[in-house]
């Protein structure tokens, strides 16, 4: 997101929390369920083939040559999709997500060995930021292969080293085999088969090739204001509480992030380690959430979980910046396949 508007931000006010996951799961923890606007990605069911489709950008036919847009008949036949990958605040999301998250995935990426010549798998991409870094890093002798349920984000970085592909990670099998690094940024929580979606994903990996993982925890920190001081942050508070219901009612898992050390052993990779970083208040985490609100409107007041008038409240506290909005923390575990 290089030129950003987020880019001007010099000095950050968010407060990295890094720990390892043996210290998040000391003591118990509160079971409220929470979940930040991670939904960029949220599963949709698959395609009635069950097929993956190539998506040549500006091509206006489908994978079965008729005319059409596939994005739109991807979204046309999914059920349970709550935030949209076209509409105009998935953008100002995408922007917020990578100014937030960008420096600890970066970090991480980079102690995993990604160079020239490298074949990388960016699972659910959403936006450009992270595969228009891996294609600096892997050069013109590697392949970024950049898949999602919805790709129309994705048309400005498709060209060599990059591919886009329309693909659903919980219902198709791999788009290819042999890749050095898979990776996927809030993407499985979403996913309903899971279990599936991951297998999928350590199949794609050459021997010693790496896997990272890196998805919420709303648990380990359920509140968008966690200093919730008055009715501005009672009220953020109380709208949060709606989107976790919708996010629940279409099958996210919300307490995810935490069981990946295991899941990713379990599963059979090596050298398991993982991480957290937990942005508690930056410019980013306010953009990001009035983009959400704006985004799920009409879905919370239709479910009677808000008013117009709580919403029209809420973007008027969040624009007046005087409130401290945070967001779950990320869990990043990573491993190496035998």
């Amino acid at each position: 997101m290089r030129g950003s508007r987020f880019a001007t931000v010099v000095s950050r006010l968010s407060v990295p929390w890094r720990a390892s996951l043996p210290g998040l799961c000391k003591g118990r923890v509160s079971l409220w369920e929470q979940l930040i606007p991670f939904g960029s990605r949220l599963w949709t069911k698959g395609l009635d083939n069950g097929t993956s489709a190539r998506l040549a950008v500006g091509d206006s036919s489908t994978a079965s040559g008729k005319p059409g847009n596939w994005d739109d008949r991807v979204m046309k036949r999914s059920d349970g999709y709550l935030l949209d990958n076209r509409q105009t605040e998935a953008g100002e999301r995408f922007e917020a997500f990578a100014t937030l998250f960008d420096p600890t995935t970066f970090r991480h990426l980079e102690g995993l060995g990604i160079g020239s010549g490298r074949r990388c798998w960016e699972v659910g991409a959403g936006g450009t930021s992270v595969v228009s870094w891996l294609a600096e890093k892997v050069g013109p002798s590697g392949q970024v292969l950049a898949t999602d349920i919805g790709t129309s984000l994705l048309a400005s970085v498709a060209r060599p080293p990059v591919e886009v592909r329309v693909h659903d990670v919980g219902a198709e099998e791999p788009p290819g085999e042999g890749f050095d690094l898979v990776h996927a940024r809030l993407v499985l929580v979403h996913v309903p088969d899971r279990e599936r979606a991951l297998q999928s994903m350590i199949k794609a990996l050459r021997p010693g090739g790496r896997l990272l993982i890196e998805d919420a925890d709303p648990a380990l920190q359920p509140l968008v204001c966690p200093d919730e001081h008055g009715p501005e942050q009672r009220l953020a508070n109380r709208l949060r509480h709606g989107f976790r219901r919708l996010l629940a009612d279409r099958g996210a898992d919300l307490s995810y992030g935490r069981r990946l050390p295991r899941l990713l052993r379990e599963a059979g990779l090596r050298g398991v380690e993982a991480d957290a970083y937990f942005p508690l208040t930056s410019p980013a985490c306010a953009v990001l959430e009035s983009a959400t609100i704006r985004q799920i409107r009409d879905t919370l007041v239709t479910a009677n979980l808000a008013t117009n008038e709580d919403i029209d409240r809420h973007l008027a506290n969040i624009e007046a910046g005087g409130m401290d909005l945070a967001t779950a923390p990320m869990i990043s575990a990573w491993g190496t396949k035998a």
